[in-house]
């Protein structure tokens, strides 16, 4: 599946260089160079400067970019254009900007490499030198920028690793006292009854405290499946109510238990790896980590928060084409924080940029390029963006999530849509590091879309999020493609009502299928490994291998006519496959499934009543406790309400489920029952060995469901 575009694009150079006796690895033949020692000024011609200074390579992409249109003015592209970007770092204060007028073709593209073995970074970080030891282990730095009101940045990276904003408590949250108005549970969220709740919490004890400069301290509260920031308005330290500037999107304490943190409290500065701003005295603090000198660490400080924008004009027929990024990365991004907007939502919609933002783009390519250190999503494709492929990308430590096809709303105009985009062997990870709700990979009303052989993992919310429309709404994203993805570590036991894949809507024709999910762990309800959520309809779910999430393999909220078919569901804590409501029509089809489990039931919550078909599945429990369907019905009762009628409670025979080794030995019985068995290996990543290696060395703690010894 991967294309090796750097082949062809030095192929005519080998061909030559063989021809002539020239080594081919002297210079790579380029249209253009370009080299943090070079200048805007020169040809670009030369992939280093002349002795004499006279003439070399460019300096930015932006000069790269002025350099091909200059080249285009003297007519069309007869061949392909090629820039090379040398390795090291390219300081960017703002973005740069491609457009329409930027643009190759089908024949002749126009590529922006890395030269060969060299990583060239765009950054939009500025090096923090000068500093002193403070008081006790923390260290100081002096920016004057920061104290004349031009600077000012939330995150930090220290010898490449993102550091805390100081804050408190610096593990976990605290839970709020009862609420400042009662909150009627079984209104909806816009209810009146709620409103008061939006914009205030009590405190217990010194959880809040009249600091020293309340108005950059930030309340972050957790709200099921989501988070919301706030500044401070004010504190009642009688009444012990914190009130904040902006309010949330949802309810305090609607669904679960309120919850929260402050972060940003120079008075919480007292841990390794945390960093507090003085936007008043433009003084940086920070308590090093273990092993970290201070004298010599790399200190990055963001500036934008975008750092490159393809942008076409698909409403007027004037989209970017045919351009190519491959080996270049894209680094160290800052995120704002409104005082008085709301600051809330699922996926953390309401971010409209990203580090990387295509907008009106066809056949355009992102290859083997790094996003990382952001603060908020990684990469997007939207209004008009069509048949573009990102693969073989490394995207990680994201303030919010990973990559973003489509919109929230479907355009009416046809060539501002955004579909058929695919996302190809990426090791997207780490995310969720400031919006805790960002997803892995999101596609909103978009169709035809195909997310493969991906390893997703490491966020706190969902690895991969499919649909933007509620109930039975019309269709508005379908004909997605979820397959061969691995997506692990999901939860942390941080947010509730999250899951490995989840859609959202009617989606005719979309399939989840090949996909290897585990070790999906939600803070109170709804760690879930496929989730089917409201109005999932006519999606195919198939030979996905499912284990190790708290709640269930498999859940569907409500939905109509979904297909449930040979999957492999073991070892979650609750009912392997759940079903939350009941409805007249037929919810799914669920057949010639492997159900395996130690703890819960095969099947959980509201199957006693409502349209299902169960047929051609295999359960066992290895403990031999007998199963327990729905209403405590045996597994006799069971087929005696016509379900599962051909279905069998028998061992499926893995070679070694305890070590999650699923693969079924040649006398299975679920190979009778017509299971197909399924193949792992071709799950994940592809590639070169040390791309396929990489997953392997992210260290991450273990999760422990309930039930783990």
């Amino acid at each position: 599946m991967r294309r090796y575009s750097l082949l062809r694009v030095f192929l005519p150079t080998l061909l030559l260089a063989l021809a002539t006796g020239v080594k081919a690895a002297e210079v790579p033949a380029a249209d253009f160079f370009v080299a943090p020692d070079g200048k805007d000024s020169w040809s670009g011609r030369l992939a280093a400067p002349k002795a004499d200074g006279s003439d070399g390579p460019l300096a930015s992409l932006a000069g790269a970019r002025d350099a091909v249109r200059r080249l285009k003015a003297n007519g069309p592209l007869g061949k392909p254009v090629v820039v090379l970007l040398r390795g090291g770092n390219y300081a960017l204060g703002q973005p740069v900007q491609f457009s329409a007028e930027d643009s190759g073709t089908k024949d002749a593209p126009i590529t922006y490499a890395a030269y060969p073995d060299e990583k060239p970074i765009l950054t939009g970080g500025v090096p923090i030198t000068g500093w002193q030891k403070g008081e006790g282990p923390v260290w100081t730095a002096l920016l004057p920028e920061v104290k004349a009101g031009r600077w000012y940045f939330r995150s930090l990276f220290v010898d490449g690793k993102r550091a805390a904003v100081a804050r408190t408590p610096n593990e976990g949250a605290n839970f709020s006292g009862r609420p400042i108005k009662p909150i009627d549970r079984k209104a909806r969220p816009e209810s009146e009854t709620n409103a008061p709740c939006r914009q205030g919490l009590r405190y217990q004890g010194d959880q809040v405290m009249p600091w020293s400069n309340l108005d950059d301290a930030i309340v972050v509260v957790y709200h099921a499946w989501t988070t919301s920031r706030h500044h401070i308005a004010s504190i009642d330290t009688d009444r012990k109510i914190v009130h904040f500037a902006n309010p949330s999107g949802w309810p305090i304490g609607w669904w679960d238990k309120p919850r929260y943190y402050v972060e940003n409290v120079r008075e919480a500065l007292d841990a390794p790896g945390e960093f507090y701003l003085d936007r008043k005295t433009g003084v940086l603090s920070y308590y090093p980590r273990p092993g970290e000198n201070m004298t010599k660490a790399a200190v990055i400080g963001p500036r934008p928060e975008v750092l490159l924008r393809l942008e076409g004009d698909a409403a007027h027929g004037k989209p970017i084409e045919y351009v190519r990024l491959e080996g270049i990365a894209f680094q160290h991004t800052d995120w704002i924080m409104p005082r008085t907007a709301v600051v809330d939502g699922q996926s953390a919609m309401f971010l409209k940029t990203a580090t990387v933002v295509i907008r009106g783009a066809r056949h355009c390519t992102v290859e083997r390029c790094e996003i990382a250190h952001v603060g908020g999503y990684a990469l997007r494709l939207e209004r008009g963006s069509q048949d573009n492929r990102v693969e073989q990308c490394h995207i990680h430590d994201l303030g919010a999530g990973g990559v973003l096809l489509g919109e929230q709303s479907l355009p009416h105009n046809p060539d501002e849509q955004s579909e058929r985009n695919q996302v190809v062997n990426c090791f997207i990870h780490d995310g969720g590091r400031v919006y805790h709700m960002g997803a892995g990979l999101w596609i909103g009303q978009s169709s035809y879309n195909k997310v493969l052989h991906n390893e997703i993992c490491d966020f706190l919310n969902l690895g991969v999020s499919v649909g933007w429309s509620w109930g039975y709404a019309p269709t508005t994203a379908h004909h997605n493609a979820v397959e061969y993805n691995h997506i692990h570590h999901l939860g942390y036991g941080q947010l509730s009502d999250m899951a490995g894949v989840y859609t959202l809507g009617v989606s005719p024709g979309t399939t989840v299928r090949y996909n290897l999910v585990h070790d999906v762990l939600a803070f109170t309800y709804g760690g879930w490994g496929l989730y089917a959520d409201e109005g999932s309809t006519g999606i195919l779910w198939e030979n996905n291998v499912v284990y190790r999430a708290n709640d269930g393999c498999f859940h569907q909220h409500y939905g109509r006519d979904n297909m449930i078919r040979n999957n492999i569901f073991a070892f979650a804590t609750h009912g392997q496959i759940v079903r939350t409501r009941a409805e007249t029509h037929r919810s799914f089809i669920c057949q010639r499934n492997i159900v395996y489990y130690t703890q819960g039931e095969p099947l959980g919550e509201s199957f006693r009543e409502g349209q299902q078909q169960f047929d051609y599945n295999c359960y066992w429990n290895p403990t031999g406790k007998p199963p327990v369907f729905p209403g405590g019905l045996s597994f006799q009762q069971w087929q005696a309400t016509r379900q599962d009628m051909h279905s069998i409670v028998a061992s499926p025979k893995f070679y070694d489920a305890g070590r999650f080794d699923f693969r079924l030995k040649p006398d299975s019985p679920a190979l009778k029952l017509g299971f197909q068995p399924i193949d792992t290996s071709e799950i994940g990543l592809l590639g070169p060995a040390e791309w396929v290696a990489l997953p392997k060395h992210v260290e991450r703690p273990r999760l422990k469901l309930p039930g783990d010894k």
